[in-house]
Parts: structure tokens; C-alpha cells; sequence
């Protein structure tokens, strides 16, 4: 049985951005800043589309939250090979309140009535590092999570996922519907070509608000300040190992 997919991508400022604070230190200056798909988003939609031509799947949706911008990020998994389109707005002004929980809610909204059989995310955004939304949507749902995936296959019983942990490879088996997320070396995404960025301008987007799925868009957690990490000090060269140990003594790493 082909399966249906639901895959979440993200627009964030792109990774070769230098990032700047708001004078007020309650984020990050966004506007005039180049953005583009967060990159593991991407691995989520090559994989995907991989899936699709190896005939597993049949049809891949893709959903951004965010102001109109973020129909850019659509258009681009579209060209990439997804079938067709969400975009559910968040005005920019909100943008810094609308929380990992608030997308977990909206993904999970969205599998129920698109009737998905996989939710596909990237392990986390590179803006806020929360690694939050698969777990959260796979919660909501009641379905399980095979996050930090870095393999993926199809069997008879639903995935069978080789994921990353902090000891080395972890190898589990889920039966679907699941919830995905994926890790870096899980594939290396394709580049759009010419033709199909000119197909993908023609591919259906639908446009919602949270609201139309009952979402709360109330904030649950409050940003208290964002700041700079502090500068590295310069290094310093040692003559010897006393030299060495006085120094981690003056500096309180050494008790000996």
C-alpha cells in the first residue's frame, strides 16, 4: 500500500547569515536577512521524494507556517518533488510568540485531516535549536516517533529506522502511522532544477489560519532575553607542564 506524507519545513535565516540581536534582546533582527528552508527540513523532503520514486509513497504534502514569505520555502519543496502545498499564515508579528507546541498542534491537525500515514520533520530548526516538534506532534497524536533518523526503510509491519544516539546507532521498528524526524546523514537533498521550479509555480498551495483548525495561538513560554555568546579568549602557550598546571590553578580548573 503507496502511503501519504506529511512533511513540516521551516523558514529560518539562512545558515550563512551573520546573526544579529534586537536592541531589546528579545530576538533576533530578521527583516532585510536572507532566509531560506531550515536544512534538515530538506533531508525531510529528499526523503520523501526518495521514498515516492522507490513507489512507497503517492503523495507528499508539505506545510510552512509563517507570513507570506514562507510560500518561497513551499514552492521550493514543491520544486524538489512535493505534490502539493499548506501554507498556514502566522503574521510576522507573531512570529516571535508561535512556538514549537503551537506547530506540533497545527502538524497534528493537519495528519488527522489529511488522513497522512507519516509526519516528516528535520531533527530541529537552525534558529532556535528547540528539538521539540516531532516529539510533541508524535505525543498529540498518540503515534510513534522514530526521530534522529538517519535510515529508513519500508516492511511489512510499518519502518524500521536506524536513528542516532549518543552512544554510536540505534535500530527500532515502529508500525505506522509515525512521526519521523530527520538527522543529517540521512541523505543529501537534491537541487531544484529549472523545469520543475517552473512546475512547481502550478502545483496547488492552500492557505489557513490556525484558527481553522482550532488551534490556540496563546504563548506558552516567555523569551526573558537573548544575547551574544561571550567572546573566546585569545589561547595562551605554556613552556612546561607546571607552567601548565599553575595556570589551570589560577584560572580554578586545578585543586591538585
Amino acid at each position: 500500500m503507496a502511503l501519504k506524507v506529511l512533511v513540516g519545513c521551516k523558514r529560518v535565516i539562512d545558515y550563512a547569515v551573520k546573526i544579529r540581536i534586537k536592541p531589546d534582546k528579545l530576538g533576533v533582527v530578521t527583516e532585510g536577512v536572507k532566509h531560506s528552508m531550515n536544512p534538515f527540513d530538506e533531508i525531510a523532503v529528499e526523503e520523501a521524494v526518495r521514498m515516492k520514486e522507490a513507489k512507497l509513497v503517492n503523495e507528499i504534502i508539505v506545510v510552512s507556517c509563517g507570513p507570506a514569505q514562507a510560500m518561497e520555502t513551499i514552492r521550493t519543496a514543491l520544486a524538489m518533488g512535493a505534490d502539493r502545498g499548506i501554507h498556514v499564515e502566522i503574521p510576522l508579528g507573531q512570529m516571535d510568540t508561535f512556538q514549537p507546541l503551537h506547530v506540533s498542534k497545527v502538524l497534528a491537525k493537519l495528519a488527522e485531516k489529511e488522513k497522512v500515514d507519516i509526519v516528516m520533520l528535520g531533527k530541529l530548526a537552525i534558529d532556535d535549536d528547540a528539538n521539540q516538534t516531532a516529539q510533541m506532534t508524535a505525543s498529540l497524536l498518540d503515534w510513534p516517533q522514530g526521530v534522529f533518523a538517519s535510515k529508513i526503510d519500508k516492511t511489512d509491519a510499518g519502518l524500521e529506522i536506524i536513528r542516532e544516539v549518543d552512544g554510536g546507532l540505534e535500530t527500532i521498528r515502529t508500525t505506522l502511522p509515525a512521526v519521523l524526524s530527520a538527522d543529517l546523514r540521512l541523505n543529501e537533498p537534491r537541487y531544484a532544477t529549472l523545469p520543475n521550479i517552473m512546475k512547481a509555480k502550478k502545483k496547488k498551495v492552500v492557505k489557513m489560519k490556525p484558527a481553522d483548525l482550532g488551534v490556540d495561538m496563546a504563548p506558552r513560554i516567555q523569551v526573558v532575553s537573548v544575547e551574544d555568546p561571550p567572546v573566546r579568549e585569545a589561547g595562551q602557550t605554556v613552556s612546561d607542564v607546571d607552567d601548565l598546571v599553575a595556570k589551570l590553578k589560577d584560572k580554578g580548573f586545578s585543586s591538585a
